[in-house]
């Protein structure tokens, strides 16, 4: 595990000169051993690098005087804004430069900026009605609660609730940061209907690598509002979003398939999303595919789903197949439409080519289904596995090449190495629901699969992992398979234009317009080795 201290000089830079200009009172700029331990690091646990110091701001002013002070010296100083600090390859890091703790904005509100104002007037403003305010700091799980209030929930979530809105940050958890989800695109188990996360933003507050304070939307600033939204904190730092909300629902109707073929399983959940139209009540709300690999619990830390009763048989069924693929989906409903949701589910599952006898289901309140993995993390952190190396890799399959994937990879590399125990998940999504004047970047092809190999393991064995990450991505160029990595990593500027492609000369204009000095995100390394 590689590690890397500030030289002196810089330190000395930051930590005493800065310290002098920055006017806000009540601002915190450390340099103590347990706040540069804490942003040396992150979720991955596979890098890490120290920075000078840890700006815990209150107010956006500190932010922005940080970023023009840089700006104003000889040699600039890099600075990364850093939410719940999920990402796994030290994204959110800043060698020797200084890491923004957007967590910190919570603890002050001087204005709107730093909290959850919602919106509860049914009118529309700028062609939109529902809507929250949401500071960039702000965990996923406190929008919930604040919408809830007035009954009200985003369109589009994340699964995984402690998540922020400005730090870098992985989509399918509620415990993150909301900058950091639009930061990555933030996908989940609704996109395929409402699209990610950053398609569903109105309006932006952020400030850019010039130290700049610009409110950004469609209309207005499109070029910063486009590229900041998926665009890997490269281009400024989301202090405020304006989200769209709905009418949230009381109830969730949660089912779960088992199938043993693969090309049923692709059959059926593409047949699923077909039917996607945001206001079309036939529709699903959710759609989620994963493998059951290996012997042992066919449960795992995302969620518990199965009867202890049914474990025996699903475990035959996974020695004898070696893949099992399960298929969950789920239908909200309120008081006005729990008369139909059942009829209505019927039919969406009608004519499905699931095993016989493995159909499972579950009535649960929506916050509880919204909420199912944090309890999952709480089991893991009791047992002392949860701070742990976290190898993942996490892709984007075109439809054209799905089955190739199985064949390829999850048959041909993940079973024969047999190291594979955590969650691996596999669902489809449509393109139309991504806006392509957004930085991120996903297949050409109208259905495309995610792919996630949420890997945890020891820190004397994450590189056998990494080493089936490789082997993956090699096989997957070798025969022509054109993934596309979400929360990508490359070592080369070669590899991020090979990633970018035809979006690359927009990315790069877009860095030298709003961030010239190559200041913000280093972590990334697309503009810094």
């Amino acid at each position: 595990m590689g590690e890397k201290f500030p030289t002196p000089t810089l330190l000395i830079v930051i930590f005493f000169i800065l310290s002098r200009l920055i006017s806000t009172k009540g601002y915190s700029l450390r340099d103590d051993p347990e706040s540069i331990r804490l942003a040396s690091s992150d979720y991955g646990h596979i890098l890490r690098e120290n920075p000078a110091a840890v700006l815990y701001p209150t107010s956006i002013d500190d932010i922005s005087s940080l970023i023009k002070f840089s700006n104003n010296i000889s040699t600039p100083f890099s600075i990364a804004a850093r939410g719940h600090g999920h990402s796994t390859m030290g994204q959110a890091m800043a060698p020797n430069g200084v890491v923004v703790d957007m967590m910190s904005l919570k603890n002050h509100h001087p204005s709107h900026a730093s909290g959850i104002i919602v919106n509860t007037f049914n009118l529309s403003v700028n062609n939109y009605y529902y809507y929250a305010d949401v500071g960039g700091g702000q965990l996923w799980i406190d929008v919930l609660h604040a919408t809830l209030e007035h009954g009200l929930a985003p369109v589009a979530w994340t699964d995984y609730l402690y998540l922020t809105v400005g730090g870098i940050a992985w989509t399918d958890y509620l415990y993150l940061t909301v900058g950091g989800t639009l930061s990555n695109a933030d996908i989940s188990s609704s996109a395929f209907r409402f699209g990610p996360q950053i398609s569903n933003v109105y309006e932006m507050d952020v400030v850019t690598g010039h130290g700049d304070f610009v409110t950004c939307s469609p209309q207005n600033n499109s070029d910063l509002f486009f590229g900041v939204l998926g665009g890997l904190g490269q281009f400024g730092i989301i202090t405020r979003a304006r989200i769209a909300l709905e009418p949230a629902p009381k109830r969730v109707k949660w089912v779960r398939m088992l199938y043993n073929d693969f090309s049923a399983y692709a059959r059926d959940q593409e047949r699923l999303i077909s039917v996607n139209g945001r206001k079309q009540s036939n529709a699903l709300d959710y759609l989620e595919g994963s493998l059951l690999i290996n012997q042992g619990s066919p449960n795992n830390w995302r969620s518990s789903f199965f009867p202890q009763s049914t474990y025996s048989r699903i475990i035959s069924l996974v020695t004898k197949h070696g893949i099992i693929y399960s298929l969950e989906v789920a239908k909200y409903y309120d008081q006005h439409t729990e008369t139909t949701v059942d009829k209505e589910l019927e039919l969406l599952l009608k004519g499905l080519s699931f095993l016989p006898g493995f159909v499972f289901e579950k009535d649960v309140a929506y916050v509880e289904f919204l909420n199912r993995v944090k309890s999952g993390e709480e089991k893991l952190q009791s047992q002392g596995q949860w701070d742990v190396p976290h190898p993942w890799l996490n892709l984007f399959v075109p439809k054209s090449r799905i089955s190739d994937f199985d064949a390829g990879v999850l048959k041909g590399i993940v079973l024969k190495r047999n190291i594979t125990t955590a969650p691996v998940l596999l669902y489809p999504m449509n393109r139309t629901k991504w806006d392509d004047r957004m930085s991120a970047v996903v297949p050409e092809e109208e259905v495309f699969y995610t792919v996630g190999f949420l890997h945890s393991s020891g820190f004397d064995e994450w590189e056998a992992f990494e080493e089936q990450n490789k082997e993956i991505l090699k096989f997957c160029a070798s025969v022509g398979i054109e993934v596309k990595q979400y929360l990508p990593y490359y070592k080369t500027q070669q590899g991020w234009m090979n990633h970018f492609g035809s979006k690359w000369k927009t990315f790069q204009k877009r860095k030298a317009l709003f961030d010239p000095k190559k200041i913000l995100s280093p972590g990334q390394r697309i503009f810094n080795k």
